[in-house]
């Protein structure tokens, strides 16, 4: 099969000893196929001008074919706001702990490469977030989000009071820590820790996971990515709240002022070599089966 991807882009933190290691050795190895290897100008690993092209960060997805993020699902997300407007398709190398979103691990990064460039290999569209504060409006006020986008206490020790909205009807008061509203991709994280449920990627739906709530009745709720999320901050005094797009800090949020949410126009390709397998990533890094024999997969009874 002809080549997938002429032009391959690689990022990564070049501090941390092993993603420059593995940039050392895929660099080279992407060049001899026969691909143009770009880099980050900010990068700090030292790779052989013979074999990579140097660009602004922010022009990496302007030009590539293909990004490939070494390091863990932060590099991942990194990735995703970067070629998030572009539809430039990402592969993960594993440098991290977890690798939710980073699958290919350092032992097989050159075959499953190989394989990606002989075509082999699947696409899989992931669910991307746009949140946008109360009266502003126009793609240049959204904040894209892979993971979540959680509204927040801003001082420690004063829980939030709000209102949930789905689609301009009234869902529910809270008083609470905040809320967590995430994709299928961020169900696996900060939602997953607050007892939220596990959505399946290919589904297209939100789910909504209240933090350390007030009551023991409020629940997450599942719902379909076609409808809005707003939440609307009640009149108290002094209330002030955050608003954070994949664990970044995007605004604050005063009393009587609206979040919404909802599914984005864009959407984030990953790519997976062969054999890639969804559930078998939860077992894995969920730890799932490993019952007092210490084998996956066995079961009493």
């Amino acid at each position: 099969m002809s080549l997938s991807f002429n032009i391959i882009a690689l990022i990564g933190r070049g501090a941390d000893e092993r993603v420059a290691s593995t940039m050392k050795g895929l660099a080279p190895h992407l060049a001899k196929r026969g691909v143009r290897v770009l880099v980050a100008n900010e990068l700090e690993v030292d790779l052989p001008c013979e074999f990579v092209e140097q660009v602004p960060e922010a022009e990496l997805p302007k030009h590539a074919d293909l990004i490939v993020a070494v390091g863990g699902d932060g590099t991942m997300l990194y990735a995703s706001h970067l070629v998030a407007r572009h539809e430039v398709p990402v592969l993960g190398i594993n440098r991290g702990r977890l690798g939710f979103l980073a699958d290919v691990t350092p032992d097989a990064m050159l075959r499953n490469m190989d394989e990606v460039l002989d075509g082999n290999f699947t696409r899989e569209p992931r669910l991307l977030l746009a949140s946008r504060i109360g009266g502003n409006e126009g793609p240049e006020s959204e904040r894209l989000a892979l993971n979540d986008v959680v509204l927040q206490k801003s001082e420690a020790g004063r829980m939030l009071e709000f209102e949930t909205h789905v689609d301009g009807r009234f869902v529910n008061s809270h008083s609470s820590d905040g809320m967590i509203i995430a994709s299928p991709t961020g169900s696996t994280a900060y939602a997953l820790s607050c007892n939220g449920p596990i959505l399946q990627p290919k589904l297209h739906a939100l789910v909504l996971v209240p933090i350390s709530p007030h009551t023991l009745s409020d629940r997450p709720i599942v719902i379909p990515a076609t409808q809005e999320v707003e939440i609307r901050m009640l009149e108290r005094r002094e209330t002030r709240a955050q608003v954070v797009c994949d664990g970044q800090l995007t605004a604050d949020l005063e009393a009587g002022a609206s979040l919404h949410v909802s599914a984005a126009r864009q959407s984030l390709g990953l790519i997976h070599p062969p054999g890639y397998d969804y559930y078998r990533t939860l077992r894995s890094k969920l730890q799932w089966g490993r019952g007092s024999s210490g084998r996956p997969g066995t079961r009493k009874g």
